[in-house]
């Protein structure tokens, strides 16, 4: 399974390992949450870090078996994968976004900016807040995609994954070469 993230022009590295229940980071001790929440779709997500406020659509897969994409129309509008946990339930969930669209920056341009220990808060449809602390951001090349750890890994706590594109722009092909993701994990508000 592809991430799937803008391609319409150039722009798009980081570091960690996401292990135990506290680390310090850039932003301090971190104190991820014992339990998840329950599932509630996202509605908007904020990363301060970055100075993104955006809201939230759900994606599901084309017949191809890609996962859809944000409108290009919209490039501050994020994409989470329905298929998947919603944003503090256990298990992964992933949010898409564009690095950009039709030549501007995208909802998720800078998000090989993030540190670790940086705040990622989703706002959900049960009018909790879900937030979650970066704990690595890493560029892979789009041909060693690790979708099954993005989409499916197993795990018994609730964690966030961010992409988007990244790295160089293919004119030939009109794609990126590689993939930014954000690895995240639920704190304890």
């Amino acid at each position: 399974m592809l991430s799937g993230c803008g391609n319409d022009g150039p722009y798009a590295d980081g570091p960690t390992d996401p292990g135990a229940t506290k680390s310090t980071g850039a932003a301090g001790t971190v104190r991820y949450a014992t339990s998840s929440l329950g599932r509630s779709e996202p509605v908007t997500i904020r990363i301060p870090r970055l100075g993104v406020t955006a809201p939230v659509t759900d994606l599901g897969l084309r017949p191809d078996g890609t996962i859809e994409v944000p409108s290009l129309d919209r490039p501050n509008l994020a994409g989470w994968w329905k298929e998947g946990a919603t944003p503090g339930e256990e298990g992964p969930s992933v949010i898409l976004g564009h690095v950009d669209a039709r030549g501007r920056a995208a909802v998720f341009n800078r998000l090989k900016d993030l540190r670790e220990g940086d705040r990622v808060m989703v706002v959900r449809k049960d009018g909790r807040t879900a937030t979650f602390a970066v704990q690595r951001v890493e560029r892979v090349a789009k041909t060693a995609f690790p979708g099954e750890r993005i989409y499916a890994e197993d795990l018994d706590y609730a964690a966030l994954r961010l992409v988007t594109c990244g790295g160089d722009f293919d004119r030939g092909t009109g794609h990126y070469v590689d993939n930014v993701i954000a690895y995240t994990r639920l704190v304890r508000d």
